[in-house]
């Protein structure tokens, strides 16, 4: 059996197990008592990987989570049908996600994209991207001459996968930008 983690030990970051299913700790807030005899309590603010769904949930300091059987695979993004379709860069087989899962970060996914897949019992349950992409402008206005007096100003462009960002008026159509993949946001030139 896996080891076993203390509330008082959890940190932002981690992976634990709480009621048969994996969660991810997102925050953690600690508070002593004052008084003699309180018990010091840990509060965490944690996501349940199976459903997605985000919580606050409030533990004593000595309460265990066991360690899941979580595994991160390297993979590839090929394709969408009815669902979005990987492959394990190790075993070379086909890992599926529904598109609940996979979500927002749609928008960011094109051929070849490496992705780590997550697997909780050796079922997929999950993906994280790169902190970059790199996606090629499909649309966007020609800058004029005269746009911008303080030299900051954006401009709205979009992407091959659909999806809208602003970007600097010197970038033009058919170049290839990075990508921030949690704000969404322009990061430069590709």
């Amino acid at each position: 059996m896996a080891g076993l983690i203390e509330a008082i030990d959890v940190k932002r970051k981690m992976y634990f197990e709480h009621e048969n299913a994996p969660y991810h700790c997102i925050d953690v807030e600690i508070s002593k008592p004052t008084a003699r005899g309180g018990q010091t309590l840990v509060r965490l603010k944690m996501r349940n990987l199976l459903t997605r769904a985000v919580f606050d949930k409030t533990f004593k300091a000595g309460e265990k989570f066991g360690e899941p059987d979580l595994v991160t695979v390297s993979a590839t993004y090929l394709y969408k049908d009815d669902g979005y379709h990987f492959m394990d860069q190790e075993s070379f087989e086909t890992v599926t996600l529904n598109a609940d899962t996979v979500g927002d970060d749609a928008e960011l996914l094109v051929d070849n994209a490496e992705v780590q897949i997550q697997k909780y019992n050796g079922n997929a349950i999950g993906m994280q991207l790169p902190p970059h992409v790199e996606l090629t402008i499909t649309y966007t206005e020609p800058a004029t001459r005269g746009d911008t007096a303080s030299g900051g100003a954006t401009k709205a462009a979009t992407l091959e996968t659909g999806l809208e960002i602003r970007v600097p008026l010197f970038i033009k159509e058919g170049e290839r930008v990075k990508v921030h993949t949690e704000t969404r946001e322009f990061a430069g030139r590709a």
